[in-house]
């Protein structure tokens, strides 16, 4: 069995900057035992896998993401980079492509030049003590801290609070959430991030779309932004830009992608 293979560099414009997401369309779907080895053997934070869906008459497909440990319920750079892939390679004249996930139907559209926007649901965050774990492992004391149904949202007073954490990934692994965003006001952005989820395999992500499905909510009410536009930066190593909306129940999260690598998996 051969099984097209595509690499690229989501929330960049350029190679070897944002985060590396592996696509993989696929004729129909394969066990979630081969899913999971393939995601395992690629070990980049997310493998994507998407099957043309038949009920739709030809005009969606359904997405799946894998971590090299698991299957995750939502994963904004992989669908970028998916979406990339039919949008660029597969069916170069559509303007949109929807995907059916295990988080409803995600929406991506060509936006202005080279951008892609994605549509996804808002998850915003509540105030939570912080747990002895999360403060320990982050070395770092928050100014405040939220928890979303998926991830903890701690809040440091500036972006270079957040550049010089050195978490400590052994005790993050074991909070009662699958993530730890950490974020603060941008200087050359509205606001910054980081994001680290040791409990599925990805000490650090590089950037995280799904992250912003948290910040853009809780960023556009302190910052009184409403539905206009917010710059984020997410400073890992290797960056990355996204533009985010925030819009009631929903949130748009807009980046680009570049191409790394075309290959074939062989099974």
């Amino acid at each position: 069995m051969k099984i097209p293979l595509y690499q690229l560099d989501a929330f960049s414009d350029r190679p070897f900057e944002g985060n590396p997401a592996a696509v993989c369309p696929l004729e129909a779907w394969l066990d979630d035992d081969v899913l999971q080895k393939i995601a395992a053997e690629n070990n980049l934070s997310e493998t994507a896998f998407f099957v043309r869906d038949d009920e739709s008459e030809g005009d969606g497909f359904g997405l799946r993401w894998f971590t090299p440990l698991s299957e995750v319920d939502l994963c904004g750079h992989a669908t970028l980079a998916s979406a990339w892939v039919i949008l660029e390679r597969l069916a170069p004249g559509r303007e949109n492509v929807r995907f059916e996930t295990r988080s409803g139907e995600l929406v991506v559209e060509r936006g202005e030049g080279d951008l892609l926007v994605m549509d996804f649901p808002a998850r915003p965050a509540a105030p939570r003590e912080a747990p002895r774990a999360l403060v320990e492992g982050l070395g770092a004391a928050p100014a405040e801290v939220l928890a979303s149904e998926r991830d903890y949202l701690v809040l440091l007073e500036a972006e270079d609070d957040v550049r010089k954490l050195k978490p400590d990934f052994a005790r993050l692994r074991g909070l009662d959430r699958l993530g730890i965003i950490v974020s603060a006001p941008g200087v050359s952005a509205d606001f910054v991030s980081r994001f680290f989820a040791p409990s599925v395999g990805v000490p650090e992500d590089p950037v995280t779309g799904s992250a912003h499905c948290t910040l853009a909510p809780y960023w556009a009410e302190r910052l009184g932004r409403g539905e206009a536009p917010l710059e984020a930066r997410q400073i890992s190593a290797r960056g990355g830009t996204l533009i985010c909306r925030h819009l009631g129940d929903r949130v748009t999260i807009a980046g680009r992608a570049a191409l790394y690598l075309t290959g074939e998996i062989t099974l």
